[in-house]
């Protein structure tokens, strides 16, 4: 069982890491390539494409134009430990023993509109790249062109070494998007967290966010390899609701009213 996630805008490239074990990732060549064609925009354009500030604009300018290879301890970070946001606040992989350490870097993957697919202790720079970004290059006219199949396939040669026919989908659908499930070697489930308010359940993004990561670090710190088993999540108070559910979508529901 393989499980997805998106990465975060935010970044943490100073807090002390808690384990010294990184590795390279699989498609760092085709990122190589994707940040010749980023290194010549100006900040200006980098703001454009991203539709951001001036000020992050010129961050990620300065971000694109250190961009070098090859990625050691010294300035790059392994990936798990490097994105900051609501779903990595849920994973909580600075509390990973070693044993969850090793199941991640078995069963977890992150998608990366500059990275393609990331293990989690696959050394990163610093960037932001998200995957919707219309951004052309020689492959085509977007992210999604430029990546084509290989992050499928990637997957699929990483379900065949685990003798897993089951991806678990806790990305966003922008993300996803980049994953070709005609051409996939897997059935996909998909979890989804919705909370009560006004009267009825609703997915919230903040919280659903969170319970992305939630449901990744209940999986890891478990050795969940049976996708039944993952109807027994119960963590922050949600529940897995069968009404609300079907085959392929998980439904887990919460009142915090």
């Amino acid at each position: 069982m393989l499980i997805v996630i998106s990465p975060a805008k935010n970044l943490d490239y100073e807090t002390a890491l808690p384990t010294r074990k990184h590795t390279k990732a699989a498609l760092l060549d085709d990122a190589n390539e994707l940040m010749v064609d980023l290194k010549k925009l100006s900040p200006q354009h980098v703001s454009e494409l991203m539709h951001i500030s001036d000020k992050l604009g010129v961050l990620n300018y300065d971000r694109f134009q250190q961009w070098n290879l090859p990625f050691k301890p010294n300035n790059a970070r392994p990936a798990v430990l490097a994105f900051k946001g609501d779903v990595y606040v849920g994973l909580d992989a600075y509390a990973f023993s070693d044993d969850d350490f090793a199941f991640a870097q078995q069963h977890l993957r992150i998608l990366s509109g500059l990275y393609g697919l990331l293990k989690p202790l696959d050394l990163m720079q610093a960037y932001r790249l998200e995957m919707g970004t219309r951004f052309p290059t020689a492959r085509g006219k977007d992210l999604y062109s430029f990546w084509g199949n290989k992050i499928t396939d990637a997957l699929n040669k990483q379900l065949k070494q685990l003798g897993s026919e089951t991806i678990v989908n806790l990305a966003s659908n922008e993300y996803f998007k980049s994953v070709k499930k005609e051409a996939l070697n897997a059935e996909v489930i998909t979890p989804v967290f919705k909370d009560w308010k006004n009267g009825q359940y609703k997915i919230i993004s903040f919280f659903a966010k969170k319970a992305r990561g939630r449901m990744s670090a209940y999986i890891i710190s478990n050795g969940i390899t049976d996708p039944e088993r993952l109807k027994g999540f119960d963590w922050d108070g949600y529940r897995f609701n069968s009404a609300m559910s079907d085959g392929s979508e998980l439904v887990f529901t919460r009142n915090m009213e």
